[in-house]
């Protein structure tokens, strides 16, 4: 009896050690995948702000908040399951959707730049493809259900370079680690995207706090004023009030560069799915142009590179949004408005 009993307590300290170990791989994994992701990280977090230029304080951390549980939604429920199947059932299909989805960046990207370029003409052709009538709920739904559009692209980016990244194993480790990495990088892109658009809170508590030593150790004394206090405050009432007046044009360049990585994830996934189908000729001259320009200035050849290549696949992007947005207004709204109306008809002539 107790030998069994010290087998079966061996048997289970095995089955530990291996779980720990895959817990490790795990772990390992989801950094390596997550690092190759990194750089659609960055476009997800530059993108996401932008979303909340405009909206009163009060609201920012809500819609921050709903574009975070739709962006869980996005990788947990509908792209890890997607992901895992079509790499099973028809790998072929992921190249393809990416393109589609990378289509749609370009467009939504470039219809912010014609937006900005073409206000009147813009407003035209949001009543064209039926916009919304704009009360503040519904303007911030639009925000929030765009939002969540764009990062269900950027994130179908993410879990397809992360199980790319993933060595062949058994379904449920990659299952596993392409949760991790969906959950880790969700926290990190919107606990970031928080701390941005709150900062110009905490520069407003810093710049009217004149106790800044005191209120950190929590002394409710206020006649009680440390000598550390009078030597601080002057600068962390500078400091606040520089977040204060800092803030808002940081946001307004994050929505700059949110549009321009919209445009350049969507024209690189393009360019990069057309070299998968044969049509290397755009992607190699890209290249070679970028390697020209790096060669030219060797002290920063790799910034410089990266630099020439990100604006190509962004001028990319552009053309090939430009030329969506009439196609949207005047082929894909009438063809989309005609088939609800026969389907309205339908409706109607079946009743």
């Amino acid at each position: 009896m107790s030998i069994g009993l010290i087998a079966l307590l061996d048997d289970i300290a095995g089955l530990a050690k291996v779980a720990a170990a895959s817990l490790d791989d795990v772990g390992a994994q989801a950094v390596k995948a997550g690092a190759k992701a990194a750089g659609v990280v960055i476009d997800d977090a530059a993108v996401t702000p932008r979303y909340v230029v405009g909206f009163a304080a009060s609201r920012e951390l809500p819609i921050v908040g709903r574009i975070a549980l739709g962006s869980l939604r996005n990788k947990l429920i509908y792209l890890l399951p997607a992901a895992l199947i079509l790499s099973f059932v028809a790998p072929w299909a992921i190249t393809p959707l990416l393109m589609i989805g990378g289509a749609y960046l370009c467009y939504e990207g470039s219809e912010k730049v014609f937006e900005a370029l073409f206000p009147h003409g813009a407003h035209e052709h949001e009543a064209a493809v039926g916009a919304a009538t704009q009360t503040e709920q519904n303007v911030e739904d639009e925000k929030v259900s765009g939002a969540i559009k764009t990062d269900f692209i950027l994130s179908a980016e993410i879990m397809a370079i992360t199980l790319a990244s993933l060595p062949s194993g058994s379904t449920w480790m990659q299952a596993l680690v392409l949760a991790v990495v969906g959950i880790g990088i969700t926290a990190l892109v919107y606990g970031g995207v928080a701390l941005i658009v709150k900062a110009d809170d905490a520069g407003l508590a810093l710049a009217a706090n004149d106790r800044p030593v005191s209120s950190l150790l929590r002394r409710d004394d206020a006649s009680a004023k440390l000598h550390t206090d009078r030597l601080l405050a002057p600068l962390t009432k500078g400091f606040g009030r520089g977040l204060v007046k800092a803030m808002p044009i940081l946001l307004k360049l994050l929505a700059i560069v949110g549009t321009a990585a919209m445009i350049w994830v969507g024209g690189g996934i393009i360019i990069h799915g057309l070299e998968g189908y044969g049509f290397a000729g755009l992607a190699h001259a890209i290249h070679d142009i970028a390697a020209a320009a790096g060669h030219a200035v060797p002290s920063l050849g790799s910034a410089v590179e990266w630099l020439v290549s990100a604006a190509a696949a962004g001028l990319f992007g552009l053309i090939l949004g430009a030329i969506l947005i009439p196609l949207t207004h005047y082929v894909a709204v009438p063809v989309a408005k005609a088939l609800r109306g026969g389907s309205r008809k339908a409706e109607k002539h079946t009743v």
